[in-house]
């Protein structure tokens, strides 16, 4: 965790390089001068120290982290680098905005403002002290710190040694200890049997602990017999080529000394060579266990010959990388356990001589509490049920080890080998991610992180580097997908473009994060009943669910974020404590309190990069929000608040502005959701990129397209004469990709037959009166090809809309709402062959809905919602073959029925309300 503290500190520093004051070449013989050319010197002595630091931080072995004098001496390095990024802050926010000019200038700034240059000054001086500690630092580490002897002579390096004793343990695992893998194991069989005589690569992947190496395990134990020689070698992500390949070697010729007493005099062209010599006449079966790197089998692949003999090689990794190395058809994803299964592995170890495995009753409920804990994950069901084994049958003593988990994963002897299988996921994470993960760990058990506002969070808190032309929201979104295919986060949900909605931390994964989070001062997470202590060195706090009184009067000088997912606590107090007393907050975030008001101290939060009271009963904003200049992201959806105050334009570096409020969630209504209103300077902010959602007015159209990176965009109560210049206004947005239109009214007409379409357009909404022309003009038709989400509302349209829309060869989301006047919608043959979602709603006319076979061959869920004259089940819907739900809600009186009496001939689940 020092290594990010360190990257955040450095780039901090590097925005203070590049200030207009460090830059100017100040004479030496002023005493304002000389005392800037001296902090000049400290930022660059600081940061190149602090690169250093960080290289050797990136040298060193995951065995160097049970050091305890390497890690006391990690830990002042995090201290001090996050003292130094507090300096750094708090001089871009003295010197930030200020134009110096020549020197001259310059000079006279400071005599007219002694408070700022009292303030520079001790900055300097601050630094100064900083550069001693540094030098000190390095002392220390020379005088104490010692280095663990290397084990690069090794065969199996100590990372392996996690893996290679999870591979010696499978082995000795009784038959009836196996729980839940049955239905995997029959397919991993039949892939390494079948009568296919080309060599076929094959991969079995999950997260850690999950299972992966049992599977394989049993596998190889019961087929090994059908090939001429087999190899199990377990890898690392410091593997070498030769070790590897010699491992490989000795596991096929353990009885043969001669191969194996030639190794020191091997080179790797040797040693492939002996390899294929073995391997060329042979029925072969190796396990690659464990893999981190794709590029580990690339480096090998050459000496595994294809002898059209049947060989297999079976690798398995946590990441989905290296599970691609196999052919789609076989790669096996390992899935956590099921609620019964994981009761019963449970029970067969935390209670080996009860009859059937039986839990006892009087820790009946904290068993099944820890068990939930381990969210189907066998390594931790098996460690945990083993420790609870010898633990007193007692509800005190089961209490008291549900309640301290994390404590436990730390401590307990017993618990060290899951501890260490799921430390591996963290101390493998690149520098950039490891941030990212632990902020997951924040949210409560089993929440459902939204993509969008996590990338945001992360954005705020400055983990995420520019990388090329990208945004930092594409980089962070990379950064999650990365995290996934790591198999740190589960993905929950995807949209129907297949992109992840939302993802979910697993819980025994989150435990270690919480528990790491609070050894490095990243944050804490306080949550139940349990005794809450204020570490006023504490970075980021998360208040979850509170049972107790809070107190008020806290003192956390170094907090950089304070998020309360409560609604329930008595919030203000803590907030006007926080807001008066953590001067470097860069997040805030109050969804869902029960608040009128912010108090009008936020303004003094000169690092604040996200604001968030989505859900609150808030009013206004207070006039000193303008102070925020370092604001990102102002999240106000759902709160009370109509207007923004006129000076709201002067935050700069504002990116994403969400000030809709849902008037009628459901959306039955035409006027279901309300914006706000901007002032004119708003419209000249260069850094927005989403703006959800904005009352139209004449003026506001006409300067829109001032906004050229907007990318989310939803505007309401557009007026039939704003449609010419809302047209040309938008045509400007090169960047955007999520378009909302809405009317002033439900009778109002859209003319947006001008509307040019951008190809990077994903999202289109409109809710209003269309001409019929629209859908067919040619900027829709020729344009409009990359959209993949169409929702048309209160249309109005007499003609059947489906033919005019159906070289919508990319669309995954169809609604159609009060869009159709007429009677009868046809779905032929060929049309719209990715949509998966499909949602007809409030169309009073419509008698019939026809499907063709071949129509929407990927159609997922159907949702059919208050059609009064639809009697009949869409006629046809049996050739929709990928169908999984129909929903049903306010249809005529049986129509259900019909439905639900046909959903399991055809294998689909009906939902009617």
């Amino acid at each position: 965790m020092a290594d990010a503290a360190i990257l955040a500190t450095l780039k901090v520093l590097g925005d203070m390089q590049a200030t207009e004051l460090v830059k100017l070449a100040v004479s030496r013989t002023s005493k304002i001068g000389s005392t800037f050319i001296k902090l000049k010197g400290s930022i660059n002595t600081i940061s190149r120290e602090l690169r250093v630091m960080r290289g050797y931080l990136d040298e060193m072995n995951i065995d160097d982290e049970d050091n305890k004098s390497q890690a006391a001496w990690i830990k002042e390095v995090q201290n001090l680098a996050n003292h130094i990024e507090d300096i750094a802050v708090e001089f871009a926010y003295l010197v930030g905005n200020k134009k110096f000019g020549a020197i001259s200038f310059y000079v006279k700034t400071m005599l007219k403002e002694p408070k700022l240059f009292s303030a520079l000054k001790r900055i300097a001086s601050e630094l100064s002290d900083i550069e001693k500690s540094l030098k000190h630092l390095a002392e220390l580490k020379e005088r104490w710190v010692t280095k663990r002897k290397s084990r690069i002579h090794k065969n199996i390096d100590y990372s392996d040694e996690y893996s290679h004793n999870a591979a010696v343990s499978a082995h000795f695992i009784d038959e009836d200890d196996i729980v839940g893998i049955e239905e995997s194991r029959l397919v991993l069989k039949s892939w390494i049997i079948s009568k296919k005589p080309q060599l076929s690569v094959i991969s079995v992947w999950g997260m850690g602990g999950v299972g992966k190496t049992t599977l394989v395990t049993n596998v190889y134990k019961r087929e090994r017999k059908n090939f001429d020689c087999r190899a199990w070698v377990s890898i690392s992500q410091s593997y070498t080529i030769e070790n590897i390949l010699w491992n490989i070697i000795t596991e096929i010729c353990k009885d043969d000394q001669s191969v194996l007493i030639n190794r020191t005099n091997m080179s790797l062209r040797g040693l492939k060579e002996t390899l294929r010599g073995l391997l060329k006449e042979m029925k072969y079966l190796i396990f690659l266990d464990d893999m981190w790197d794709p590029k580990v089998f690339l480096d090998i692949s050459d000496t595994f010959i294809d002898n059209h003999r049947g060989s297999r090689i079976v690798i398995t990794s946590r990441m989905a990388e290296v599970a691609n190395l196999a052919p789609e058809n076989n790669r096996l994803e390992l899935k956590p356990l099921s609620k019964e299964e994981s009761w019963d592995l449970f029970c067969r170890k935390a209670f080996p001589l009860e009859t059937n495995h039986e839990c006892p009753l009087p820790v009946n409920e904290w068993a099944r509490e820890i068990v939930s804990k381990c969210d189907g994950l066998p390594l931790a069901l098996v460690s945990l049920g083993g420790v609870l084994s010898l633990v007193e049958k007692t509800k005190s003593e089961w209490k008291r080890v549900c309640d301290q988990l994390s404590w436990e994963l730390d401590n307990n002897p017993g618990l060290g080998h899951l501890k260490n299988i799921l430390n591996l996921s963290f101390s493998y994470l690149p520098r950039y991610l490891k941030n990212c993960i632990f902020y997951c760990g924040l949210f409560p058990e089993d929440s459902l992180l939204a993509r969008k506002k996590l990338i945001r969070f992360w954005v705020a808190e400055g983990f995420i580097e520019q990388k090329g032309r990208s945004t930092l929201e594409e980089v962070a979104e990379g950064y999650l997908n990365e995290l996934i295919r790591r198999s740190m986060l589960q993905v929950v949900q995807k949209n129907s473009s297949g992109r992840v909605k939302r993802c979910r931390m697993h819980d025994t994964l989150r435990e270690l994060a919480i528990s790491l989070c609070r050894k490095e001062n990243f944050g804490s997470l306080h949550e139940d009943n349990k005794t809450v202590t204020y570490n006023p060195s504490i970075r980021r706090l998360s208040i979850v669910k509170r049972r107790e009184e809070i107190c008020h009067d806290v003192y956390l000088p170094q907090l950089r974020t304070f998020i309360s997912v409560d609604p329930t606590i008595p919030s203000t107090p803590l907030i006007s404590s926080i807001l008066s007393k953590s001067r470097y907050l860069t997040v805030l975030s109050l969804e869902g309190l029960p608040i009128k008001i912010i108090p009008d101290s936020i303004g003094d939060l000169f690092n604040l990069h996200y604001l968030g009271v989505r859900g609150t009963r808030v009013k206004f904003l207070p006039k000193s929000i303008v102070k925020l200049k370092n604001l990102q992201t102002l999240d106000l959806m759902d709160s009370s608040i109509q207007k923004l105050p006129d000076g709201i334009a002067e935050l700069k570096k504002l990116r994403h502005l969400f000030a809709q409020v849902r008037v009628d969630p459901t959306y039955r209504i035409f006027r279901s959701v309300a914006g706000v209103s901007l002032p004119k300077a708003m419209f000249y902010l260069k850094e927005l990129q989403t703006i959800e959602a904005l009352e139209s007015n004449a003026n506001v159209v006409r300067v829109l397209g001032n906004l050229t990176q907007l990318r989310s965009f939803r505007i309401l109560n557009v007026k039939e004469n704003h449609s010419a210049e809302l047209c040309r206004s938008l045509s400007k947005m090169t960047c955007l990709s999520y378009l909302s239109i809405f009317a002033s009214n439900e009778n109002s007409l859209l003319q947006l037959e001008d509307l040019i379409l951008l190809p990077q357009l994903k999202k289109l909404t409109l809710f209003g009166r269309l001409k019929e022309q629209m859908l067919k003009s040619p900027s829709f038709r020729i344009s409009g090809g990359g959209i993949q989400n169409l929702r048309l509302g209160w249309s109005q349209l007499k003609n059947d809309p489906l033919p005019s829309i159906s070289h919508l060869k990319n669309l995954t989301w169809l609604t159609l709402q009060k869009a159709y006047e007429g009677r009868e919608l046809k779905f032929k043959a060929e049309w719209f062959p990715k949509l998966k979602y499909l949602a007809l709603r409030q169309m009073p006319n419509l008698v019939q809905v026809e499907m063709e076979q071949e129509t929407m061959v990927n159609l997922a869920t159907i949702q059919l919602w208050e059609l009064e004259q639809l009697f009949e089940i869409p006629e046809g819907i049996e050739y929709l073959t990928n169908l999984k739900l129909v929903v049903c809600k306010f249809m005529p009186t049986g129509f259900g029925g019909l439905v639900s009496g046909i959903h399991q001939l055809f294998h689909f689940r009906c939902h009617v309300f």
